[in-house]
Formats: structure tokens, C-alpha cells, sequence
């Protein structure tokens, strides 16, 4: 729809209380998806900024919530967001994602169900370098697996920090089957650059 050009011209305080004020946050999830698809035909692209609050809007609540796999709506959503919006969306959902307490294995499924399918490549490395910033868990164990299977040439900064997380976390993870099955993808992976 043409008044959604809105979109491009309210500063982030306008777009957060038209976000508010038309209930996103909370809208049924169809029309969420309908929104999302309405998102990628917009024209200009939505700036860093506004696709940044809008991800949090739409989707931080929903993705925060959930005890059982996401809805197919919601799935479609999150798809539809990330094929366009992939770098705002990693800053705020990953982020709140890696920052959230207790298990959350809906929300580490979620992350690695992305990351195989929906994000672009440096999108995955983004998501790789957020992992790295947090003290590793056994919960985040299957995301770098995830990452390690997309197969990207990560930059050797990256590598290095991954490797370095790695060996300094082993002691922790002495009988942690996931963490030697990761050490293995990651000296087959990477063999020639892991000495």
C-alpha cells in the first residue's frame, strides 16, 4: 500500500510509536506475513535504523516467547524479514536472542534454522562473531554447528577468534559430546588453516 512509504520518513521515535499505536508487536501472525511481504516491495529500502525497529517490533516478543516450534505464519515472516533485512535483524534477534537467560531451546533451534537456511553469508559470519562474544553454553554449541555447516570461508580473524574460544573453553566442556563433535567439523572443516 502507498501510505506505507510512511515507513521511510518517520524518525525512530515516530516509527516505534507507529509501530505502538498500530499494535505490530501483537497483530495476528497471517498479517504478519502479508506485512512483510508488503516490507519487501517498498521502494526505497528501509534504512538500517527503521528495518532495525521494525525486526524488534514484529518479531522480538514472538521470537522471545515461544515454547514450541514457530507457526508456519511465523516461520514465513521471519524468512520473508531476513531475505532483505538479514543485518539489522542478526543486531537485534540474535543479539536478545544470546542475551536471554535458562535454556531456550526453541530460540537456539530457531537461530539454527536460519542460519542454514535464510541468512546470507555475512549475515552468518555476523551471527558467528555474536556467539563469540558471549560466554559459550552448551545451548549455543548447535548454532556454531550450524554455522560450521554452511561450509563459509570466515575470514581469518574470525577463525582465529573461533579456534581461540575454542581451545580456552575445552576444560568446561571436558564430556561434552556436542562440543567434540564441533572440535571435529572444525579440523575438517578448516584443516589447512588450523595448526
Amino acid at each position: 500500500p502507498p501510505e506505507l512509504s510512511i515507513l521511510n520518513n518517520c524518525s525512530p521515535s515516530q516509527l516505534e510509536g507507529l509501530c505502538s499505536f498500530l499494535q505490530l508487536s501483537t497483530c495476528p501472525e497471517p498479517f504478519l506475513v502479508r506485512f512483510c511481504s508488503w516490507l519487501l516491495a517498498l521502494t526505497p529500502d528501509l534504512s538500517y535504523t527503521s528495518a532495525a525497529i521494525l525486526a524488534e517490533q514484529l518479531f522480538l516478543r514472538r521470537v522471545l516467547s515461544l515454547t514450541q516450534p514457530p507457526s508456519r505464519h511465523l516461520m514465513a515472516a521471519l524468512t520473508s524479514f531476513c531475505s532483505k533485512y538479514s543485518h539489522p535483524f542478526c543486531r537485534v534477534l540474535v543479539a536478545a536472542m544470546l542475551q536471554e537467560p535458562g535454556e531456550g531451546s526453541e530460540q537456539t533451534k530457531l537461530m539454527c534454522e536460519l542460519v542454514e537456511e535464510c541468512l546470507e553469508p555475512h549475515s552468518v559470519q555476523m551471527v558467528l562473531s555474536q556467539v563469540l562474544e558471549v560466554p559459550l553454553s552448551e545451548k549455543l554449541l548447535p548454532v556454531l554447528q550450524a554455522v560450521l555447516g554452511r561450509q563459509e570461508v570466515l575470514p581469518p580473524e574470525l577463525l582465529d577468534l573461533l579456534v581461540l574460544t575454542l581451545c580456552q573453553q575445552a576444560p568446561a566442556f571436558a564430556r561434552s559430546l556436542s562440543y567434540a563433535k564441533l572440535v571435529t567439523a572444525v579440523l575438517t572443516a578448516y584443516q589447512s588453516q588450523v595448526s
